[in-house]
Protein backbone atom coordinates (compact mmCIF):
# COMPACT_ATOMS: atom_id res chain seq x y z
CA UNK A 1 0.00 0.00 0.00
CA UNK A 2 1.27 3.47 -0.89
CA UNK A 3 2.18 6.23 1.57
CA UNK A 4 -0.99 8.13 2.55
CA UNK A 5 -1.48 11.13 0.23
CA UNK A 6 -4.41 13.57 -0.23
CA UNK A 7 -7.35 12.33 -2.27
CA UNK A 8 -10.95 13.17 -3.07
CA UNK A 9 -14.01 10.98 -3.52
CA UNK A 10 -17.08 11.93 -5.54
CA UNK A 11 -20.09 10.29 -3.92
CA UNK A 12 -23.03 8.93 -5.94
CA UNK A 13 -25.63 8.23 -3.24
CA UNK A 14 -28.38 7.76 -5.82
CA UNK A 15 -26.15 6.27 -8.49
CA UNK A 16 -27.04 7.32 -12.04
CA UNK A 17 -30.74 7.90 -11.32
CA UNK A 18 -31.93 11.35 -12.46
CA UNK A 19 -35.20 13.21 -12.87
CA UNK A 20 -34.20 14.61 -16.27
CA UNK A 21 -32.56 13.04 -19.30
CA UNK A 22 -29.94 15.35 -20.77
CA UNK A 23 -29.13 14.07 -24.24
CA UNK A 24 -25.39 14.35 -23.66
CA UNK A 25 -25.26 12.85 -20.16
CA UNK A 26 -22.47 10.27 -19.92
CA UNK A 27 -23.69 8.88 -16.59
CA UNK A 28 -27.29 7.81 -17.22
CA UNK A 29 -26.03 4.75 -19.07
CA UNK A 30 -24.48 3.48 -15.84
CA UNK A 31 -27.87 2.05 -14.89
CA UNK A 32 -26.88 -0.83 -17.19
CA UNK A 33 -24.17 -1.75 -14.68
CA UNK A 34 -26.91 -2.60 -12.17
CA UNK A 35 -29.45 -4.65 -14.18
CA UNK A 36 -31.19 -6.01 -11.07
CA UNK A 37 -31.37 -2.64 -9.29
CA UNK A 38 -34.82 -1.17 -8.73
CA UNK A 39 -34.13 1.47 -6.10
CA UNK A 40 -30.88 3.38 -6.47
CA UNK A 41 -30.07 4.60 -2.98
CA UNK A 42 -27.03 4.35 -0.74
CA UNK A 43 -28.40 2.42 2.20
CA UNK A 44 -27.86 3.41 5.85
CA UNK A 45 -25.12 0.85 6.56
CA UNK A 46 -23.06 1.82 3.50
CA UNK A 47 -23.63 5.53 4.14
CA UNK A 48 -22.50 5.16 7.74
CA UNK A 49 -19.43 3.17 6.71
CA UNK A 50 -18.51 5.61 3.97
CA UNK A 51 -18.79 8.73 6.12
CA UNK A 52 -16.86 7.27 9.04
CA UNK A 53 -14.13 5.84 6.78
CA UNK A 54 -13.73 9.00 4.71
CA UNK A 55 -13.21 11.03 7.87
CA UNK A 56 -10.71 8.54 9.25
CA UNK A 57 -8.81 8.08 5.97
CA UNK A 58 -8.66 11.83 5.25
CA UNK A 59 -7.13 12.41 8.67
CA UNK A 60 -4.60 9.66 8.02
CA UNK A 61 -3.62 11.52 4.82
CA UNK A 62 -3.01 14.67 6.87
CA UNK A 63 -5.76 16.62 5.11
CA UNK A 64 -6.80 19.86 6.80
CA UNK A 65 -10.48 19.26 6.07
CA UNK A 66 -12.71 16.35 5.14
CA UNK A 67 -14.53 17.13 1.93
CA UNK A 68 -17.75 15.39 0.93
CA UNK A 69 -19.01 15.83 -2.64
CA UNK A 70 -22.51 14.60 -3.43
CA UNK A 71 -23.47 14.05 -7.05
CA UNK A 72 -25.53 11.73 -9.20
CA UNK A 73 -27.59 11.34 -11.20
CA UNK A 74 -29.56 13.91 -9.27
CA UNK A 75 -28.89 13.74 -5.51
CA UNK A 76 -31.81 15.97 -4.47
CA UNK A 77 -34.18 13.13 -5.46
CA UNK A 78 -33.17 11.59 -2.12
CA UNK A 79 -34.87 14.46 -0.25
CA UNK A 80 -33.77 16.84 2.48
CA UNK A 81 -34.22 14.31 5.28
CA UNK A 82 -31.66 12.00 3.68
CA UNK A 83 -29.09 14.78 3.81
CA UNK A 84 -30.04 15.59 7.39
CA UNK A 85 -28.99 12.01 8.16
CA UNK A 86 -25.69 12.70 6.40
CA UNK A 87 -25.04 15.76 8.58
CA UNK A 88 -25.92 13.78 11.72
CA UNK A 89 -23.48 11.02 10.78
CA UNK A 90 -20.73 13.53 10.02
CA UNK A 91 -21.22 15.14 13.42
CA UNK A 92 -21.17 11.73 15.07
CA UNK A 93 -17.91 10.56 13.52
CA UNK A 94 -15.93 13.79 13.17
CA UNK A 95 -13.52 14.36 16.08
CA UNK A 96 -13.55 17.77 17.68
CA UNK A 97 -11.62 20.32 15.66
CA UNK A 98 -12.00 18.53 12.32
CA UNK A 99 -13.55 20.66 9.60
CA UNK A 100 -16.17 19.00 7.44
CA UNK A 101 -17.27 20.52 4.12
CA UNK A 102 -20.10 19.47 1.82
CA UNK A 103 -20.73 20.25 -1.82
CA UNK A 104 -23.70 19.24 -3.93
CA UNK A 105 -24.07 19.16 -7.72
CA UNK A 106 -27.66 19.55 -8.89
CA UNK A 107 -29.80 20.39 -11.88
CA UNK A 108 -31.72 22.66 -9.50
CA UNK A 109 -35.21 21.54 -10.45
CA UNK A 110 -36.24 20.16 -7.05
CA UNK A 111 -34.83 23.01 -4.96
CA UNK A 112 -37.38 24.75 -2.74
CA UNK A 113 -37.33 26.81 0.44
CA UNK A 114 -36.80 23.75 2.64
CA UNK A 115 -33.75 22.86 0.60
CA UNK A 116 -32.54 26.46 0.60
CA UNK A 117 -32.75 26.76 4.36
CA UNK A 118 -31.02 23.41 4.92
CA UNK A 119 -28.19 24.14 2.49
CA UNK A 120 -27.59 27.56 4.02
CA UNK A 121 -27.65 26.36 7.62
CA UNK A 122 -25.18 23.57 6.88
CA UNK A 123 -22.78 25.57 4.73
CA UNK A 124 -23.16 23.58 1.51
CA UNK A 125 -21.45 24.71 -1.67
CA UNK A 126 -23.90 24.03 -4.50
CA UNK A 127 -23.06 23.63 -8.16
CA UNK A 128 -26.05 24.18 -10.42
CA UNK A 129 -26.04 23.20 -14.09
CA UNK A 130 -26.96 25.93 -16.59
CA UNK A 131 -25.90 25.73 -20.23
CA UNK A 132 -26.86 29.30 -21.15
CA UNK A 133 -30.00 31.30 -21.95
CA UNK A 134 -33.29 29.45 -22.36
CA UNK A 135 -32.99 28.42 -26.02
CA UNK A 136 -29.41 27.24 -25.57
CA UNK A 137 -30.01 25.48 -22.24
CA UNK A 138 -33.09 23.63 -23.49
CA UNK A 139 -31.31 22.22 -26.55
CA UNK A 140 -30.06 19.19 -24.64
CA UNK A 141 -31.28 19.56 -21.04
CA UNK A 142 -34.81 18.13 -21.22
CA UNK A 143 -36.81 16.11 -18.73
CA UNK A 144 -37.78 12.50 -19.29
CA UNK A 145 -40.93 13.58 -21.13
CA UNK A 146 -38.89 15.73 -23.51
CA UNK A 147 -39.96 19.01 -21.91
CA UNK A 148 -37.62 21.99 -21.42
CA UNK A 149 -36.10 22.53 -17.98
CA UNK A 150 -34.77 26.11 -18.11
CA UNK A 151 -37.63 27.79 -16.20
CA UNK A 152 -37.49 25.20 -13.40
CA UNK A 153 -33.71 25.62 -13.14
CA UNK A 154 -34.09 29.40 -12.84
CA UNK A 155 -36.53 28.87 -9.96
CA UNK A 156 -33.93 26.65 -8.29
CA UNK A 157 -31.22 29.26 -8.76
CA UNK A 158 -33.52 31.88 -7.22
CA UNK A 159 -33.91 29.62 -4.17
CA UNK A 160 -30.15 29.42 -3.73
CA UNK A 161 -29.69 33.17 -4.07
CA UNK A 162 -32.61 34.07 -1.83
CA UNK A 163 -31.29 31.81 0.93
CA UNK A 164 -27.70 33.01 0.47
CA UNK A 165 -26.41 29.55 -0.38
CA UNK A 166 -22.87 29.61 -1.75
CA UNK A 167 -23.11 28.43 -5.36
CA UNK A 168 -21.40 28.20 -8.71
CA UNK A 169 -22.57 27.31 -12.20
CA UNK A 170 -21.43 24.34 -14.25
CA UNK A 171 -21.89 24.83 -17.99
CA UNK A 172 -21.40 21.91 -20.35
CA UNK A 173 -19.76 23.14 -23.55
CA UNK A 174 -21.38 21.20 -26.36
CA UNK A 175 -21.99 21.32 -30.11
CA UNK A 176 -24.93 23.72 -29.72
CA UNK A 177 -23.46 26.36 -27.41
CA UNK A 178 -19.73 26.37 -28.23
CA UNK A 179 -20.10 29.23 -30.69
CA UNK A 180 -21.87 31.39 -28.14
CA UNK A 181 -19.15 31.91 -25.55
CA UNK A 182 -19.61 35.66 -25.18
CA UNK A 183 -23.38 35.34 -24.93
CA UNK A 184 -23.20 32.61 -22.29
CA UNK A 185 -20.61 34.41 -20.19
CA UNK A 186 -22.56 37.66 -20.18
CA UNK A 187 -25.78 35.79 -19.44
CA UNK A 188 -24.29 34.05 -16.41
CA UNK A 189 -22.87 37.32 -15.15
CA UNK A 190 -26.31 38.84 -15.53
CA UNK A 191 -27.67 36.14 -13.24
CA UNK A 192 -25.23 37.26 -10.56
CA UNK A 193 -22.93 34.26 -10.97
CA UNK A 194 -19.40 34.89 -9.71
CA UNK A 195 -17.99 31.35 -10.01
CA UNK A 196 -18.17 29.45 -13.31
CA UNK A 197 -17.07 26.05 -14.56
CA UNK A 198 -17.02 25.26 -18.27
CA UNK A 199 -16.79 21.53 -18.98
CA UNK A 200 -16.38 20.33 -22.59
CA UNK A 201 -18.30 17.24 -23.63
CA UNK A 202 -17.07 14.63 -26.09
CA UNK A 203 -18.26 11.06 -26.23
CA UNK A 204 -17.67 8.38 -28.83
CA UNK A 205 -20.77 6.94 -30.50
CA UNK A 206 -21.57 3.45 -29.25
CA UNK A 207 -24.77 2.58 -31.15
CA UNK A 208 -26.84 2.47 -27.98
CA UNK A 209 -24.61 0.01 -26.14
CA UNK A 210 -22.89 0.65 -22.83
CA UNK A 211 -19.84 2.64 -23.81
CA UNK A 212 -16.54 0.87 -23.44
CA UNK A 213 -14.02 2.02 -20.88
CA UNK A 214 -11.83 4.92 -22.03
CA UNK A 215 -8.73 3.79 -23.92
CA UNK A 216 -9.94 0.21 -24.06
CA UNK A 217 -10.57 0.92 -27.74
CA UNK A 218 -8.70 3.96 -29.01
CA UNK A 219 -9.52 3.53 -32.67
CA UNK A 220 -9.61 7.17 -33.87
CA UNK A 221 -12.10 6.13 -36.52
CA UNK A 222 -14.79 5.97 -33.84
CA UNK A 223 -17.30 8.72 -34.51
CA UNK A 224 -18.16 11.15 -31.76
CA UNK A 225 -21.75 11.82 -30.77
CA UNK A 226 -23.70 14.65 -32.44
CA UNK A 227 -23.58 16.78 -29.28
CA UNK A 228 -19.81 16.54 -28.84
CA UNK A 229 -17.99 19.87 -29.13
CA UNK A 230 -15.28 20.08 -31.80
CA UNK A 231 -11.73 20.90 -30.66
CA UNK A 232 -11.58 24.15 -32.63
CA UNK A 233 -14.98 25.32 -31.35
CA UNK A 234 -14.00 24.66 -27.75
CA UNK A 235 -10.71 26.50 -28.23
CA UNK A 236 -12.54 29.50 -29.66
CA UNK A 237 -15.04 29.35 -26.79
CA UNK A 238 -12.21 29.59 -24.24
CA UNK A 239 -10.39 32.42 -25.99
CA UNK A 240 -13.53 34.51 -26.38
CA UNK A 241 -14.44 34.25 -22.73
CA UNK A 242 -10.85 34.83 -21.64
CA UNK A 243 -10.72 38.13 -23.54
CA UNK A 244 -13.84 39.45 -21.81
CA UNK A 245 -12.77 38.17 -18.42
CA UNK A 246 -9.27 39.61 -18.77
CA UNK A 247 -10.50 43.06 -19.74
CA UNK A 248 -13.24 43.43 -17.16
CA UNK A 249 -13.52 40.72 -14.52
CA UNK A 250 -10.19 39.57 -13.07
CA UNK A 251 -10.68 39.30 -9.32
CA UNK A 252 -14.45 39.72 -9.61
CA UNK A 253 -15.58 36.72 -11.65
CA UNK A 254 -13.83 33.40 -11.15
CA UNK A 255 -13.59 30.95 -14.04
CA UNK A 256 -12.26 27.58 -12.91
CA UNK A 257 -10.26 26.95 -16.10
CA UNK A 258 -8.50 30.34 -15.94
CA UNK A 259 -7.80 30.12 -12.21
CA UNK A 260 -6.30 26.65 -12.67
CA UNK A 261 -4.14 27.82 -15.54
CA UNK A 262 -2.89 30.85 -13.63
CA UNK A 263 -1.72 28.49 -10.91
CA UNK A 264 0.05 26.31 -13.46
CA UNK A 265 1.79 29.29 -15.04
CA UNK A 266 2.97 30.30 -11.56
CA UNK A 267 4.64 26.92 -11.24
CA UNK A 268 2.14 25.39 -8.84
CA UNK A 269 0.45 22.04 -9.27
CA UNK A 270 -2.90 21.88 -10.98
CA UNK A 271 -6.09 22.43 -9.00
CA UNK A 272 -7.89 20.51 -11.76
CA UNK A 273 -7.26 16.79 -12.20
CA UNK A 274 -7.43 17.07 -16.00
CA UNK A 275 -4.23 19.14 -16.02
CA UNK A 276 -2.42 17.36 -13.19
CA UNK A 277 0.73 15.43 -14.01
CA UNK A 278 -0.78 12.21 -12.70
CA UNK A 279 -4.31 10.95 -12.03
CA UNK A 280 -5.49 8.80 -9.17
CA UNK A 281 -6.42 11.34 -6.49
CA UNK A 282 -10.04 11.77 -7.57
CA UNK A 283 -12.11 8.62 -7.09
CA UNK A 284 -15.83 7.89 -7.24
CA UNK A 285 -18.06 5.79 -5.00
CA UNK A 286 -21.33 4.37 -6.25
CA UNK A 287 -24.52 3.90 -4.22
CA UNK A 288 -23.73 0.22 -3.59
CA UNK A 289 -20.38 1.01 -1.92
CA UNK A 290 -18.24 0.17 -4.96
CA UNK A 291 -15.22 2.44 -5.42
CA UNK A 292 -13.94 3.32 -8.90
CA UNK A 293 -10.69 4.89 -10.05
CA UNK A 294 -12.43 8.04 -11.33
CA UNK A 295 -15.88 9.49 -11.99
CA UNK A 296 -15.18 9.11 -15.72
CA UNK A 297 -13.99 5.53 -15.28
CA UNK A 298 -17.03 3.91 -13.70
CA UNK A 299 -16.60 0.69 -15.66
CA UNK A 300 -16.05 -2.88 -14.43
CA UNK A 301 -12.38 -2.68 -15.50
CA UNK A 302 -11.77 0.18 -13.05
CA UNK A 303 -13.75 -1.08 -10.06
CA UNK A 304 -11.29 -1.12 -7.16
CA UNK A 305 -13.50 -2.94 -4.67
CA UNK A 306 -16.38 -2.36 -2.29
CA UNK A 307 -16.43 -0.76 1.16
CA UNK A 308 -18.51 -3.66 2.43
CA UNK A 309 -15.56 -5.96 1.74
CA UNK A 310 -12.40 -3.80 1.82
CA UNK A 311 -11.56 -0.66 3.76
CA UNK A 312 -11.45 2.69 2.00
CA UNK A 313 -7.82 3.23 2.99
CA UNK A 314 -6.78 -0.02 1.31
CA UNK A 315 -8.57 0.90 -1.91
CA UNK A 316 -7.54 4.56 -2.17
CA UNK A 317 -3.83 3.87 -1.81
CA UNK A 318 -3.68 0.48 -3.50
CA UNK A 319 -0.94 -0.28 -6.03
CA UNK A 320 -3.59 -0.66 -8.70
CA UNK A 321 -4.80 2.91 -8.16
CA UNK A 322 -1.26 4.23 -8.09
CA UNK A 323 -0.63 2.62 -11.47
CA UNK A 324 -3.86 4.10 -12.79
CA UNK A 325 -2.50 7.52 -11.82
CA UNK A 326 0.95 7.12 -13.35
CA UNK A 327 -0.50 5.70 -16.57
CA UNK A 328 -1.45 9.27 -17.41
CA UNK A 329 2.19 10.35 -17.66
CA UNK A 330 3.44 7.06 -19.05
CA UNK A 331 0.87 7.22 -21.85
CA UNK A 332 1.84 10.62 -23.26
CA UNK A 333 2.43 10.72 -27.00
CA UNK A 334 5.75 11.96 -28.38
CA UNK A 335 3.96 15.11 -29.53
CA UNK A 336 2.84 15.80 -25.96
CA UNK A 337 6.29 15.19 -24.52
CA UNK A 338 7.85 17.68 -26.94
CA UNK A 339 5.17 20.36 -26.55
CA UNK A 340 6.22 23.69 -25.03
CA UNK A 341 2.89 23.83 -23.20
CA UNK A 342 3.20 20.41 -21.57
CA UNK A 343 3.63 22.06 -18.14
CA UNK A 344 0.16 23.62 -18.47
CA UNK A 345 -1.67 20.62 -19.88
CA UNK A 346 0.13 17.34 -19.10
CA UNK A 347 -1.75 15.67 -21.91
CA UNK A 348 -5.21 16.48 -20.57
CA UNK A 349 -7.70 13.92 -19.32
CA UNK A 350 -6.88 10.33 -20.34
CA UNK A 351 -10.56 9.81 -21.13
CA UNK A 352 -10.12 12.09 -24.13
CA UNK A 353 -7.04 10.38 -25.53
CA UNK A 354 -8.57 8.67 -28.53
CA UNK A 355 -7.25 10.89 -31.33
CA UNK A 356 -4.05 10.57 -33.37
CA UNK A 357 -0.99 12.77 -32.92
CA UNK A 358 0.46 14.59 -35.93
CA UNK A 359 2.83 11.70 -36.60
CA UNK A 360 -0.03 9.20 -36.47
CA UNK A 361 0.63 7.93 -32.93
CA UNK A 362 -2.49 6.68 -31.18
CA UNK A 363 -3.67 7.94 -27.80
CA UNK A 364 -3.45 11.70 -28.37
CA UNK A 365 -5.89 14.03 -26.64
CA UNK A 366 -8.97 15.04 -28.62
CA UNK A 367 -8.78 18.54 -27.08
CA UNK A 368 -5.11 19.16 -27.86
CA UNK A 369 -6.02 21.74 -30.52
CA UNK A 370 -8.40 23.46 -28.06
CA UNK A 371 -5.79 23.83 -25.34
CA UNK A 372 -3.04 24.85 -27.75
CA UNK A 373 -5.29 27.55 -29.21
CA UNK A 374 -5.96 28.91 -25.74
CA UNK A 375 -2.34 28.81 -24.57
CA UNK A 376 -1.07 30.61 -27.65
CA UNK A 377 -3.82 33.21 -27.37
CA UNK A 378 -3.42 33.88 -23.64
CA UNK A 379 0.27 33.13 -23.10
CA UNK A 380 1.63 36.67 -22.63
CA UNK A 381 -1.25 37.70 -20.38
CA UNK A 382 -1.00 34.57 -18.23
CA UNK A 383 2.72 35.17 -17.83
CA UNK A 384 2.11 38.78 -16.77
CA UNK A 385 -0.59 37.81 -14.28
CA UNK A 386 1.63 35.07 -12.84
CA UNK A 387 4.47 37.58 -12.37
CA UNK A 388 2.19 40.07 -10.62
CA UNK A 389 0.69 37.53 -8.24
CA UNK A 390 4.15 36.18 -7.43
CA UNK A 391 5.13 39.74 -6.44
CA UNK A 392 2.10 40.02 -4.18
CA UNK A 393 0.24 42.33 -6.54
CA UNK A 394 -3.27 41.80 -7.97
CA UNK A 395 -3.52 40.01 -11.30
CA UNK A 396 -5.96 42.69 -12.48
CA UNK A 397 -3.01 45.04 -12.94
CA UNK A 398 -2.15 43.08 -16.08
CA UNK A 399 -5.36 44.27 -17.71
CA UNK A 400 -4.70 47.87 -16.64
CA UNK A 401 -1.20 47.75 -18.17
CA UNK A 402 -2.60 46.34 -21.41
CA UNK A 403 -5.22 49.09 -21.65
CA UNK A 404 -2.60 51.80 -21.06
CA UNK A 405 -0.33 50.30 -23.73
CA UNK A 406 -3.16 50.29 -26.28
CA UNK A 407 -4.06 53.89 -25.44
CA UNK A 408 -0.60 55.19 -26.35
Amino acid sequence: MRTPTPFHVMSKPIGPRCNIACEYCYYLEKEKLFPAEKKFRMGPDILKSYISQLIETSREAGMAEVSFTWQGGEPTILGVDYFRQIIALQEKYAPEGIQITNSLQTNGILLDDEWGQFLNENGFLVGISIDGPKKIHDRYRLDRAGRPTFDAVMRGLEVLQRHNVEHNVLTVVNRANAGKGKEIYKFLKGLGIEYMQFIPIVERAQNGALAGAPQMDIDPGNAVTPWSVSPRSYGKFLTEIFDIWFRHDIGRTFVQFFDAQLGMWMGHGSSLCVFAENCGAGLAIEHDGALYSCDHYVYPEYRLGNLTETSLRELVWAKRQREFGTDKTNGLTAQCKACSFKFACNGGCPKHRFAKAKDGEDGHNYFCESHTMFFRHAESRLQRMAQLVSLGRPASEAAQTTRLAKAR
